[in-house]
Formats: C-alpha cells, sequence, structure tokens
C-alpha cells in the first residue's frame, strides 16, 4: 500500500485541499456560499437555517473532474431486490474521517480536518471539521465517536465480536476524547495500516452513530423508555435487537430501512430498502462538502433505484433510456454487446472502471463445516488440489464469459508489484488424471454410480449454495464445475438461492460451499486479506470460525498451527511503519497464503465498465472499485446533468 511518506514522518494535514477550504470557509466568505434551489425556498420559508449556518467552519472542498456544476435532477439507477443493500452503500454512504482520493492513491482527510500519526504507528489523532452536523441538524462531533466505542464497539451485548478494522493483535482499539473536536485511537502494537484500514468500508463504523438519535435505544441512557418502545417494535424482542434494528454495523438491511436515522451522507433515504418496487433519496440539506465555488453539494435534487429481480431486465432498462447510470451486476461481458449496441437509444456512454477483485469467480469451502465428516475432507489440502486440477478453466472462460478472463487462482493481478506468477497460477491446469488419482488416496471406495464415499460409507457430497449476482453467470459456471466434479466422482448438488438468504446462511456457518469473487487483486489487499487467509469481513466466509478466533481467541475455533502462522505473518504486515518493510512482509504472507491454497480461483477479472448518461458530467473515468472500497460514493454528490445536452 503506497504512502507519499513514511509513517515514522506522517503528520498528515489538508494539504492543498486545506489550503482551499480556509480560502474558501472562513465566516467572512459566508454570504458566498450558495445552495440548491429547492433549499434556498426552505431557507425564505424558515424551515432551514441559512446555508452558511448549515455548514462546518472548514467544508471539505471537492476538487472537480469536469468542473462547476449544475442544480437539479433526479439520478434514476437500479438495484437487486434481495441481499443487494451494498448497491446503496456504494451509491450514497461513504462518509469517513478519512478517505482514499478518487484515484486511489493515497488518504486525505476527510470529515477529519486532518490526522497525525505516531512514529510508531500505534497512536492516531482525527481533529473534526467544526460544525459539522447530521442530516437533522444535530451536531456531529467527539461525542458521537465515543457513544460509537464506548456503548457500541465495547459493549458485548452489541458487539460479541470486534471489527477486525479496530483491533490489532486481538486487543481492540482505546478511544479518548480529547475535546469536542479531537479524538485519540490508540492500539497496543503497531498498526501501519490503519489509516488505510479506516479509508476502506469499514471506517464507516464510528461515524454512523448520532448519539441524540441512537441513546433513546440503549439500555445505559434510556432503561425505564425501553419497555415502551419495545412494545411500539413488539417483532424486536429485546433492547439489543431494537438497537439493531435501528442501525448496523455492516450496513445490513435495518441501516437501509430507517428513514429516522440520522447520516452524514449526501443523500437521506425516503423510500426504504424494503418490499417496494423502489428505493429513493433527498439531498442532505446539511452536507458538509462544496465545490471550488462554494457551492454547497450534492449536485443532485435525488436519486432513485428501480429494484429488479433480474440482471438481463437491468441491461434492457438501461438501453432503453430508463436509467442514469448502472454498474453492479451487468457490468461484464455477458451483457458488454447489448449494453454497447444500446448507447444510442438508451443515451449513455461507457466509462471504464479498474475492477479490483483477485478472482471473478471462487469456490469457497467451508473450511468449518460443522459436520465432522465433511470438514476433515475439506480442510485435507490435497482434497482442494484435485478439485482443482478437475477444473476446465478455459472452458469455463470461453463459453461463459465469452473468452475474457484468464485460469487463475486467488492472487494479485500481473500490473501489481506483489505478482507472483507461480503462485498465481498453481493447479490450474485441467488434469481430471491426475485429479482422480489424487482422490483415490483420499476417498478411494465408490457407490454404484462412481461417487465416491467418506468413511462413513455414505456419498460425500457438497451443497454448493448459488446466487446470481454480479452479472458473472455463477449458476452457469456451477453447472460445468458440477460436471467437473462428477467426472472424478465428486457429487456436487448445487442449490440456488439469493443474497439475502446465502448471506444468513455463511454468517451462521450452515453452508458446505458456494461461489463468489473475491478481492485482492491490487493494492487492497493489504488492507483486506479476506480470501487469502480467514478475516472476518463481509461477503467471505470460508473459515468463519477462524475469523472469529483470530478476532478475539476468547471465541470462535482456534485453528492448526499452519493457519495461525499464515495470521502471524499478517499481522507483522499489519504492524509494519514503511513501505519498503510492509511490501516484504505481504510478500511472505502471500507465499505462506498460496501454500495453504484455502481457495480455488477460476477466472482473473475480467474488464469491467459503468453506463452513465451522456448529460452527466464530473464522473471520474477509469475509476477504481473492489470489496469495500465503496465507489462511486466519494465523487458522486459532485456529479451533475448538463442542462445544455
Amino acid at each position: 500500500m503506497s504512502y507519499s511518506r513514511t509513517l515514522r514522518s506522517l503528520v498528515v494535514s489538508s494539504g492543498l485541499i486545506g489550503i482551499i477550504v480556509c480560502g474558501l470557509s472562513g465566516r467572512a466568505f459566508a454570504q458566498e456560499f450558495r445552495q440548491a434551489p429547492g433549499l434556498e425556498e426552505q431557507v425564505t420559508a424558515g424551515k432551514l437555517p441559512a446555508v452558511s449556518e448549515r455548514l462546518p467552519d472548514k467544508p471539505f472542498v471537492e476538487t472537480m473532474v469536469d468542473g462547476v456544476g449544475q442544480y437539479g435532477g433526479t439520478l434514476r439507477t437500479t438495484i437487486l431486490a434481495n441481499g443487494d443493500q451494498y448497491n446503496l452503500t456504494r451509491t450514497i454512504a461513504n462518509e469517513l474521517l478519512v478517505r482514499w482520493d478518487p484515484k486511489w492513491s493515497k488518504v486525505e482527510p476527510s470529515l477529519a480536518e486532518s490526522f497525525t500519526a505516531s512514529e510508531d504507528a500505534t497512536t492516531y489523532t482525527f481533529t473534526l471539521r467544526k460544525g459539522l452536523k447530521w442530516s437533522d441538524g444535530a451536531p456531529f462531533t467527539v461525542d458521537d465517536i465515543m457513544f460509537w466505542y464506548e456503548d457500541v464497539f465495547m459493549n458485548q451485548a452489541l458487539s460479541p465480536a470486534k471489527n477486525p478494522t479496530f483491533t490489532v493483535a486481538g486487543k481492540p482499539v482505546k478511544v479518548r476524547r480529547i475535546d469536542e473536536q479531537t479524538v485519540e485511537f490508540k492500539f497496543d502494537a503497531p498498526y501501519g495500516l490503519f489509516l488505510q484500514q479506516l479509508a476502506y468500508g469499514q471506517g464507516h463504523l464510528p461515524v454512523i452513530y448520532p448519539k441524540h438519535y441512537l441513546s433513546q435505544f440503549h439500555e445505559k441512557y434510556n432503561k425505564e423508555g425501553l419497555p415502551d418502545l419495545l412494545k411500539a417494535n413488539a417483532a424486536a424482542g429485546d433492547w439489543v435487537a431494537l438497537f439493531n434494528s435501528k442501525v448496523s454495523l455492516t450496513f445490513q438491511p435495518p441501516f437501509w430501512q430507517n428513514l429516522d436515522l440520522p447520516t452524514l451522507n449526501p443523500w437521506v433515504l425516503t423510500i426504504p430498502y424494503a418490499d417496494s418496487e423502489r428505493v429513493a433519496a433527498t439531498r442532505n440539506p446539511y452536507y458538509w462538502k462544496v465545490d471550488t465555488a462554494g457551492n454547497q453539494l450534492p449536485y443532485i435534487d435525488n436519486v432513485t433505484w428501480a429494484k429488479l429481480d433480474d440482471p438481463q431486465l437491468m441491461a434492457l432498462k438501461m438501453t432503453s433510456g430508463e436509467f442514469d447510470f448502472a454498474f453492479r451486476h451487468i457490468n461484464n461481458s455477458t451483457f458488454k454487446s447489448v449494453l454497447f449496441d444500446g448507447q444510442e437509444t438508451g443515451k449513455y456512454r461507457f466509462v471504464d472502471v479498474k475492477d479490483l477483485p483477485a478472482n471473478d469467480a471462487v469456490i469457497l469451502l467451508n473450511l468449518n463445516s460443522t459436520d465432522p465428516v465433511k470438514k476433515k475432507i475439506l480442510q485435507n489440502k490435497d482434497f482442494r488440489i484435485a478439485l482443482s486440477k478437475a477444473i476446465n478453466r478455459q472452458e469455463i472462460i470461453d463459453l461463459v464469459y465469452v473468452g475474457q478472463g484468464a485460469p487463475a487462482q486467488v492472487a494479485v493481478q500481473p500490473e501489481h508489484p506483489l505478482f507472483n506468477e507461480k503462485e498465481a497460477t498453481q493447479y490450474t491446469e485441467y488434469d481430471p488424471k491426475a485429479s482422480a488419482a489424487e482422490l483415490d488416496k483420499i476417498l478411494p471406495e465408490k457407490d454404484s454410480e462412481g461417487f465416491r464415499l467418506d468413511e462413513t460409507g455414505k456419498r460425500f457430497t457438497i451443497n454448493f449454495m448459488v446466487a446470481d449476482v454480479f452479472g458473472l453467470s455463477y449458476p452457469d459456471v456451477m453447472q460445468m464445475v458440477q460436471q467437473y466434479a462428477r467426472d472424478v466422482g465428486i457429487d456436487i448438488q448445487i442449490r440456488t438461492t439469493d443474497r439475502a438468504r446465502l448471506n444468513t446462511m455463511w454468517s451462521a456457518n450452515e453452508q458446505d460451499a458456494y461461489i463468489w469473487n473475491c478481492v485482492g487483486g491490487l493494492s487492497e489487499v493489504y488492507t483486506d486479506p479476506r480470501c487469502y487467509m480467514p478475516f472476518q469481513k463481509a461477503d467471505i466466509f470460508f473459515a468463519v470460525r477462524w475469523a472469529e478466533w483470530y478476532a478475539n481467541p476468547a471465541t470462535g475455533e482456534e485453528p492448526p498451527a499452519e493457519i495461525k502462522a499464515l495470521m502471524a505473518a499478517y499481522d507483522k504486515v499489519n504492524a509494519a511503519v514503511t513501505d519498503t518493510d510492509r511490501e516484504a512482509l505481504m510478500r511472505e504472507f502471500l507465499t505462506l497464503s498460496a501454500d495453504n491454497f484455502l481457495n480455488i480461483g477460476i477466472s482473473r477479472p475480467m474488464p469491467k465498465y459503468m453506463m452513465v448518461s451522456n448529460r452527466l458530467k464530473n464522473v471520474v473515468d477509469g475509476i477504481p472499485i473492489t470489496g469495500n472500497l465503496w465507489h462511486p460514493a466519494p465523487t458522486l454528490s459532485q456529479w451533475y446533468f448538463d442542462k445544455a445536452q
């Protein structure tokens, strides 16, 4: 992960952005701030304070791609009907203490006006922008961060497992209030990756808990009033469930269902992600960013999402001009020819997207299966190698992905300095004879149909959960994998599901296996190793009990020595202070991960793209996106419709 300097000398302020902010945001300049016409009308009617009173003393000044924009319009886009809440997160919820710049080249201040790091990379201090406000107008201060830390993160009932972003060597961060605007995060051991992690997806946690609103649902603050609240919310059962129904640790549905939850995002929900056919959001009048001319962002008034069950329908509606923007689920070779041909009728253009996965289609066997017989087999590295050799990757790529991709395991992409050809291509050669020979050593007995039997004499069957997500044709891929496995005597049963159901299953450790994509193809490999080791992050659960143990050894299941060695290797990466040391340690970690061969990759990522209306401006071309790097959200507030087109 690149820094412009090492943490030994890192004392980061707003830099150029800070200079611009100071030039625009002094109270002497307050008369020159401008706002959307609709907000101007509300100010005139006495329904809102003046824009200068709604903005912080030093607003974040967004660097424009094409220039100062124009107010107005509704951004029409789309979302899958089940389990696709991350699409909302990517669009309108990426406000963090610090953020990656739009090109993902450096970490810069965001809600924090400035931050510093100690020489030993254990202590980080953040100074918030003075005058920040939640979407309901209440002040956002360090007290809100302390509410998250003391009453949510450190509350065993609400956070039985500590998020790894805020832990080092199994010990949670210590957060200290210095004053209303200044807060300190202190770790017991060096944590050289903390700023990068904080700028990544899980960095939202300290800034999504408005104390003035959520304290009414917390036992510590409203014990006497909770019985009445629970009566009004009968489905909750207890105060923990009630609290979690109002906000979510991981941007799961509660976060996108509660219209009353104040946020710091550019738009606030008006129609939740629930049972309706659409989701909608309108501009946040207290949003804290401006453009270089002092206009309060966002430019666009509203955002709407059409909820659809079928990616093919998404593509057709894009070509008919019903959407202004689309990305997820249709941004691959499966739909590219149709979408390319539909540009004129749909009045949109293609924008390059730098998609960063380590692999587009990964077989994730549950190494912590609750079935002891299956667990023993799935944890056998030789079994995973044998299954890998049974798969004809090139045939899958040719038939399903129309030749876009390359046979590969879960690995860093070739353009990254950490790429290792041997690690990326091991066990990818299609060799069913070698596969069968290795399986004969592990599961030698077969039934009358040629399927292998386990040690109890029963047919060894892997039930694969398959959700049709990301437009990556996983049902088609798995039907081919099913036949390849059949050829070497392994019985794979495909169970189709939606993302919401799969999410429930993997979180509860109920699945045998599933297919998904894997992050970690470029620089995010440093901050998000979830596909290279058991790591407690959303979407990847191939060894959830080991991941829980890694986050907190008092929980989960203690892994074997080789997995603990892998975890220790990543701890060294996490603690490294300089870029040079971190890169060397990361190479060692990736080699050790490849040696353990935890997951089975199929195809290196294919080129990606997104479609945007010809009228949309300030859109970053070549925008990076992966996992919890929630793009295009960081720059979406500057998008605008060109009224001249």
